[in-house]
């Protein structure tokens, strides 16, 4: 299915994202999105647990992107799968702390937990035996697709200069 990537307001009054003079420089596009996240070392996922509050864990970026959609893998063990298969609602953050500047960008959407051989085997890392002993085919081995709605982009220095930037992703 082909996704097309719609930029939102900046939340800045008299502000928006075809103003292409932004303090924090770019326009926040899908590819600057998938850029921006392919830099960084840590991703941090989170759920909703069984009373309703949310639940944030760092893990490793994702294995695949492709569009909207986020891989990573995980133990099918977990507590953060079990929650994922009784309530598909997640959020992803990534950002880059600089000494005088922050970046971060937040995706909004739904979390699948998948236990297909085939993704199992495309996202598969020869050191991944350090988590699963029993190789790719470990049924403790799964595979998590984040599937974004929707974001904001935070950027800048000081308060002074902080900025955000909505954005969302339609079919």
């Amino acid at each position: 299915m082909k996704r097309t990537f719609k930029s939102g307001d900046t939340g800045q009054p008299g502000r928006s994202t075809k103003d292409k003079k932004q303090k924090g420089g770019k326009v926040v596009t899908k590819e600057y999105i998938h850029e921006f996240i392919g830099k960084q070392k840590t991703a941090m996922i989170a759920s909703v647990d069984e009373d309703g509050f949310p639940n944030i864990k760092a893990m490793f970026t994702p294995r695949k992107i492709e569009g909207n959609c986020f891989y990573f893998t995980t133990n099918t063990s977990s507590m953060r799968t079990q929650q994922y298969l009784k309530n598909p609602k997640a959020s992803i953050y990534f950002y880059k702390r600089g000494r005088f500047s922050y970046e971060g960008i937040m995706l909004i959407g739904m979390m699948e937990v998948l236990q297909n051989q085939e993704i199992k085997e495309e996202i598969w890392q020869p050191g991944d035996t350090m988590y699963y002993k029993e190789g790719v085919s470990d049924p403790d081995y799964c595979v998590l697709k984040f599937t974004a709605a929707k974001g904001r982009r935070y950027y800048g220095g000081g308060k002074s200069e902080f900025m955000t930037e909505s954005f969302v992703w339609k079919d």
